[in-house]
């Protein structure tokens, strides 16, 4: 009983770390990071050229709704409400195609953390290594656990 206990007191068997604080300190991170900015900027230009569009075309309609037949006029408003539909779903999509590649872009670093993070924790004897991002684990007892977030970062360069 006093050998485990002595084992507790000399080396803590658990460790926490910030994931986040550690792939944003890796160099690959400002590749990515990069690169997600550059698609961002397609998307966002692509959105504005459309609402460029939609304005030209709906100004061009307000102007000559009057003059125009009513056939004529409510093809146009059909037009016009295609293309904000389309818009809308354009952005959305975008969205979800951001997130995505957002995701893609990260997890190599992920993945890098986690076999850093492996190799440490099995060297170290931890038996669980705790993520503390997002208030995960708002209170950690220091002498009970040890917190890696620079450890890992060092092995990461």
């Amino acid at each position: 009983m006093s050998l485990g206990m002595k084992a507790q007191t000399t080396a803590p068997v658990c460790a926490f770390f910030s994931l986040e604080k550690v792939v944003k300190a890796m160099p690959d991170y400002a590749i990515a990071q990069r690169n997600i900015n550059e698609l961002q900027a397609k998307y966002d230009e692509e959105t504005k050229r459309s609402e460029d569009e939609f304005n030209k075309k709906y100004e061009e309609f307000i102007d000559v709704q009057n003059e125009l037949a009513p056939s004529i006029r409510n093809k146009r408003q059909a037009e016009l409400k295609d293309m904000i539909e389309k818009n809308v779903a354009f952005k959305a999509e975008s969205v979800k195609l951001m997130q995505q590649a957002s995701a893609e872009a990260m997890q190599p670093l992920r993945e890098k953390v986690g076999a850093a993070l492996s190799k440490l924790a099995a060297e170290k004897g931890y038996i669980f290594v705790l993520n503390t991002d997002n208030d995960a684990v708002p209170y950690i007892n220091p002498s009970a656990g040890e917190d890696i977030t620079d450890t890992l970062i060092n092995a990461l360069r």
